[in-house]
Formats: structure tokens, C-alpha cells, sequence
């Protein structure tokens, strides 16, 4: 069975093949609604503040740090919140310097072991952002 690894959390799970990463953080008791450097988390992980898994919020975005080509494919969902500007209740800097390992965790099965980080921190100051 796949392990899935949360860094900040510094917890381990063993999952079945194939489940949503959303719905395996939940049932660990991961928050994986962190909002913004962790400001409006409480927002985020009410039933008013996040879409409860369809993909339209982004508020459950994470950091793949390992294990990327075990997780499903970016499906239509996940490009147009990466790769469209759009408003977005988090800005889309949220993924600027870590554009190759952000998914949804709604939107991502597991289907090999990999590491997570949830509510990944950005830095307005970075290089990436004003290029």
C-alpha cells in the first residue's frame, strides 16, 4: 500500500491505491485548507470557505516534494488554476517558485508513495514573482 508522508505534520498514512489525497488528509486529521501562510485557515476549513472537493476554490493546494509521478495526472481543473490567471479567493502566488510540484489535493489520487506539504508558504519578495 502507498504511504503518504505530510512534512509539516510529520505524519505517515497508508492508503489504498488510487484514493483522493483530499479525502486521506481529512481522515488523518490533516488540514489541508491552510489559507495563506496560514492566515484564514479557520475560513478555509469552515463549510463556507472551501468547495468540499470539487476543485473550484484552490484553497486545498499543496507541495508534492516527492513522489510527483505517483500521484494521478493534472487534469482540466488543476491547469486552469495554475496555469490561468483568474481571481481566486488565494492569489496565485501561492505556487510562484513551485509551479512543477502544486497540485489540488482534491483533485490528486495517490498511487505510489510520496511526501506532502500542506498550505505551501510563498515569499513576495522571492525572485520568480516579479518575472
Amino acid at each position: 500500500m502507498p504511504v503518504v508522508k505530510f512534512v509539516k505534520e510529520n505524519k505517515e498514512i497508508e492508503v489504498p491505491a488510487g484514493t483522493n489525497l483530499r479525502r486521506a488528509a481529512i481522515d488523518a486529521g490533516v488540514n489541508v485548507y491552510q489559507g495563506v501562510n496560514g492566515y484564514l485557515e479557520s475560513i478555509n476549513k469552515s463549510v463556507i470557505g472551501n468547495c468540499h472537493g470539487l476543485g473550484l476554490c484552490g484553497t486545498c493546494r499543496v507541495a508534492v516534494t516527492s513522489g510527483m509521478e505517483n500521484t494521478s495526472p493534472m487534469g482540466l481543473m488543476e491547469k486552469m488554476k495554475f496555469r490561468i490567471p483568474q481571481p481566486d479567493p488565494i492569489p496565485l502566488m501561492a505556487y510562484i517558485g513551485n509551479e512543477e510540484t502544486m497540485r489540488l489535493a482534491c483533485k490528486t489520487t495517490v498511487h505510489g508513495d510520496i511526501e506532502v506539504e500542506t498550505g505551501p508558504e510563498f515569499n513576495l519578495f522571492g525572485e520568480n514573482f516579479f518575472s
